[in-house]
């Protein structure tokens, strides 16, 4: 079966409760507003009352905002309510998003208890004046002891890294990456920062208040992750993530070969049958609508087979592995040449994309350049 159209093996569950919102981000939360942590449990119950018969599912992924930002109550509630609707297949990836600051031993134990298997650690870095700036709430000091406290249930730990912060230089980025392999996660994500329109970031780089960092300095703080990470034996698997053998994350490995999802939560994407919906990402809109028992979607796209295709293209160059022509072709009913043969040339001939009888991908140098490509099959 086309995996468009299969049975969605793969959940993702927004919780948008964070302590405070960090300057630079853009995701749909609500912070200082614990008292909607109640409504926001039923209503996740009344949105998942459409999933019928437990069926059985490989991956499970709470993100957010902040999963573990609830109070052990409403976190022990949470699991037990999406639970109650699927079955975990053995060997199921349960993934939660976790930062430091407020995590405690007893919240440990309930993801444990719950059957969660890995746990993804905001840190962004174990500077504290990077952290300050970057307006996190930890310091390295609780990252320590979460992770002291998470290697005691958890086996498999990810964690999450932030480039090209103003007034971050090559050698803090440096010292950065050989502090988290020291920590032996089972995998690191390294994302530039971005200033997204809306953000507070956004508003202090427009006012000069902020200064970006260059892109031959973000250019070269990348490079050094390329280099550094797979030296120390993660695989560099996908253009931001990095994994020991074994330990990829297969959640976001699902959106990144095409594969159905389903999601639930305020601003939360999925994809079923060839359809893209996104929930409301008001968290208040989608409380009032979910409540009432209105639908909570806010946006809907039927993607044409040619626009599925063309998506196929621009997210399968993110990996590594690239994309098999022949069994883009079986997914797809296109043959990738006939499709895209203009823009895999152009891009050949720049140096950004390499290949062979059997595949495409990207080159290491295409990897600096991944969005530009990609916007070339959109």
């Amino acid at each position: 079966m086309n995996p468009v159209f299969a049975p969605p093996q793969a959940i993702y569950i927004h919780v948008p409760f964070c302590a405070h919102r960090c300057g630079y981000c853009d995701f749909t939360l609500v912070a200082g507003k614990d008292h909607l942590i109640d409504n926001y449990l039923r209503a996740l119950e009344m949105e998942l009352s459409r999933v019928e018969d437990s069926p059985e599912i490989s991956t499970l992924f709470f993100g957010g905002g902040t999963p573990t930002h609830l109070p052990p109550a409403d976190l022990k509630r949470l699991m037990e309510i999406v639970l109650s609707k699927y079955r975990l297949a053995a060997g199921c990836e349960f993934s939660v998003e976790a930062n430091p600051a407020g995590l405690s031993e007893e919240k440990i134990a309930i993801l444990a208890d719950a059957g969660v298997n890995r746990v993804s650690l905001g840190i962004q870095s174990f500077d504290a004046e990077i952290l300050s700036l970057l307006e996190r709430d930890h310091r390295q000091e609780e990252i320590d002891q979460a992770l002291q406290w998470l290697r005691r249930r958890i086996d498999n730990i990810a964690l999450d890294l932030i480039f090209a912060v103003p007034g971050q230089s090559l050698a803090l980025w440096e010292s950065t990456l050989e502090t988290a392999v020291a920590h032996h996660p089972q995998h690191l994500s390294t994302y530039g920062l971005t200033f997204e329109k809306g953000t507070a970031f956004w508003t202090r780089r427009e006012k000069s208040q902020l200064t970006p960092a260059s892109s031959e300095l973000e250019r070269e703080m990348y490079a050094l992750a390329l280099d550094k990470l797979p030296a120390a034996g993660y695989e560099h698997y996908e253009i931001s993530n990095f994994a020991q053998p074994g330990f990829r994350c297969r959640h976001n490995e699902v959106y990144w070969t095409g594969q159905s999802y389903d999601a639930f939560g305020p601003g939360a994407a999925r994809y079923l049958d060839g359809r893209r919906s996104i929930n409301h990402r008001s968290v208040t809109t989608w409380l009032k609508r979910t409540l009432a028992g209105e639908s909570p979607i806010g946006e809907t796209e039927m993607l044409t087979p040619e626009d599925r295709a063309r998506e196929s293209i621009a997210l399968g160059l993110r990996r590594r592995a690239g994309i098999d022509l022949a069994e883009f072709h079986v997914q797809t009913g296109y043959n990738l040449l006939d499709l895209a043969g203009d823009a895999v040339d152009s891009l050949t001939a720049q140096g950004w994309l390499e290949r062979d009888e059997r595949t495409i991908r990207l080159t290491h140098e295409g990897l600096f350049f991944a969005d530009q490509v990609a916007g070339e099959f959109l």
